[in-house]
């Protein structure tokens, strides 16, 4: 029977191989084994001993280590790790007196940099959020607690929406989770029920599972619906509703409920219909757009893949769309092209997502699944895929 771990040493060789521009057979004529040997090894219907694990490392000038899945994850540099750790230091502050050496910037200055830092995120320029989050936060905490107003509680709950953004985009879920926790404490002292079903949307989409617990996050969009009964009726709230549907969308695809599917999108698309296009609302995106893309994800959870494709290619994008909603859709459009045979169309789709967010296309999880789609599909490799690969660390 072949090895079931999709990510079996076979599958390793296979990629970087790939990778390197070689068929089977040509990088079975660089090592001391069977060309034969070679393809079940890669096939997962044959172990690979050290040995050969060393011999195949040499011929494709790696790591024995990174064949063998010993190496230390490529997208997880020690530049990340230097950016994220400040973020931990200042989001656990919160309920710590005010160290009197701390500068103190006006409130207007701190609402405006809570803005922009908004704006970054937005526009995918995830190391110069990140860089710029630790001394916001700990400007903000401190002028919270020594001059509170509502203003300043809102810019403290959206800096801490904007760390969840930044850390998840990093991958750096635990610390993701403590800063919903910060934005809710930030949203509860400024009173707004709409950034409290912000953060219930957000907190929502962790639990997006195939298992039982779905339903904690459809718990928790109900949640944010009933926050909602607590705000003025008015576009900004609608905007609110209609992002928690999309949502509950989102979470329902990847437990393979389709009827729940259809029934969110419908009425954020009937939400939509009502606010068109708004992004003035604590820096959302919502509008007709935006549902567009959230279908072409479920389509995709949901193996529709000529479906997504369809719904991509309805999407009028605004103006002012932010390029990492943008860059997002077309990692999602590349994984449809993928999987309907478009080889080529999902490569140009990868490399435009590349030149328009870079820092978070590298990260994104789904492009590496498609660039390892991509690999398979080819004996060789073109020079375009063999560098994009080593750019996403594959």
């Amino acid at each position: 029977m072949p090895v079931s771990d999709d990510e079996h040493i076979g599958h390793r060789i296979a990629t970087l191989r790939k990778r390197a521009g070689l068929t089977q057979r040509g990088l079975a004529q660089r090592i001391p084994y069977s060309y034969s040997l070679l393809r079940h090894v890669e096939s997962g219907h044959k172990k690979a001993s050290p040995q050969f694990v060393a011999a195949v490392a040499r011929a494709l000038c790696v790591d024995a280590a990174t064949l063998a899945g010993h190496a230390e994850h490529p997208l997880r540099p020690d530049r990340v790790a230097a950016l994220v750790r400040p973020i931990r230091e200042a989001l656990d502050l919160y309920d710590l007196p005010t160290d009197p050496r701390e500068a103190g910037a006006s409130p207007s200055d701190l609402i405006a940099a809570a803005d922009a830092l908004c704006r970054d995120v937005r526009e995918a320029r995830l190391y110069q959020a990140a860089a710029s989050l630790p001394g916001l936060l700990t400007d903000l905490t401190a002028s919270c607690h020594e001059r509170p107003s509502t203003e300043l509680w809102r810019a403290m709950a959206s800096a801490c929406r904007s760390a969840h953004d930044v850390t998840t985009k990093f991958g750096r879920y635990d610390l993701a989770v403590i800063a919903l926790d910060r934005m809710g404490w930030a949203a509860e002292h400024a009173g707004d029920p709409l950034l409290s079903a912000i953060r219930q949307y957000k907190r929502a989409l962790s639990y997006r599972g195939r298992d039982a617990e779905h339903r904690i996050g459809l718990r928790m969009v109900a949640f944010g619906h009933n926050l909602l009964e607590q705000a003025d009726r008015g576009t900004e709230a609608l905007a609110v509703a209609g992002q928690l549907h999309l949502g509950a969308a989102v979470i329902a695809a990847r437990a393979g409920d389709r009827s729940a599917v259809e029934e969110h999108l419908t009425q954020a698309a009937e939400t939509a219909a009502r606010t068109g296009e708004v992004g003035a609302v604590h820096w959302l995106s919502f509008g007709p757009a935006n549902v567009g893309a959230h279908e072409v994800f479920a389509r995709l959870e949901l193996r529709e893949f000529d479906d997504a494709l369809a719904a991509a290619r309805a999407i009028r994008p605004p103006c002012d769309w932010a390029a990492s909603r943008r860059a997002a859709l077309l990692v999602d459009v590349a994984r449809a092209e993928l999987e309907t045979g478009r080889a080529e169309a999902s490569l140009a789709s990868l490399l435009k997502a590349r030149r328009l967010a870079p820092q978070q296309t590298r990260f994104h999880p789904r492009v590496r699944e498609t660039v390892r789609g991509l690999l398979h599909l080819r004996r060789r490799s073109p020079d375009t895929l063999t560098r994009l690969a080593s750019w996403v660390g594959m």
